[in-house]
């Protein structure tokens, strides 16, 4: 089994690196998912508790809390996949990273995708999600944070990186590239069709 953990700053293109896995088999497991569930089973809006139940999690069960709940969740999906890869969006910090690390040992490949400030702040602002991706200073604070929180540190240790400041389909061709699926391999039309002189065309996802 492969597993191939991404990490990046809000905006880099994570969330498009996990649409390229998806189109081609290969299962992808978000670990903010863990947090979601768990603020469901708390009687708690995930959207408004999100933050507090991560560090709620760490503070109980550990630093590494979040890494650990989402291991039987990369294994079920191996298990359930039709390909021996398994793709883990949204890695914070080291702890998280040495988790993964000690699991998998050699078959588990950290991917970093990177983006400078100004196209993430676009892309975020063209997807809109919420009124803060339009906010300039409150995404400086939001990098901030991650970076302080262990993000900075887990970039510089990745084992591969994807630059993203190009086209949507040199994007997504290098995606597949670490991913290991051959040429053709999922919406390749969609991605032919992609426009080449687009500079900022890059996965708008976070």
């Amino acid at each position: 089994m492969n597993v191939i953990g991404t990490v990046g700053l809000p905006g880099s293109g994570k969330g498009e690196a996990a649409n390229v896995a998806e189109e081609v088999g290969i299962p992808v497991v978000v670990m903010g998912d863990v947090i979601r569930a768990e603020c469901r089973r708390r009687g708690l809006d995930p959207a408004e508790h999100h933050g507090r139940m991560a560090g709620t999690l760490r503070e109980e069960e550990g630093d590494d809390a979040i890494a650990t709940r989402t291991l039987p969740l990369i294994r079920e999906a191996a298990a359930d996949g039709e390909r021996d890869t398994v793709l883990v969006d949204g890695l914070r910090s080291t702890v998280e990273l040495e988790r993964f690390r000690e699991a998998f040992g050699d078959d588990f490949t950290l991917v970093a995708v990177r983006a400078p400030f100004e196209i993430r702040a676009e892309r975020l602002d063209d997807r809109g999600r919420d009124e803060s991706d339009s906010d300039l200073e409150a995404l400086r604070e939001r990098d901030a944070r991650e970076i302080e929180l262990g993000l900075g540190e887990t970039l510089e240790r990745a084992d591969v990186e994807i630059d993203n400041t190009g086209t949507l389909a040199a994007f997504r061709g290098r995606v597949r590239e670490v991913l290991g699926v051959a040429e053709g391999e999922g919406n390749a039309d969609e991605v032919a069709d992609a426009d080449p002189a687009t500079p900022n065309a890059g996965g708008d996802g976070s």
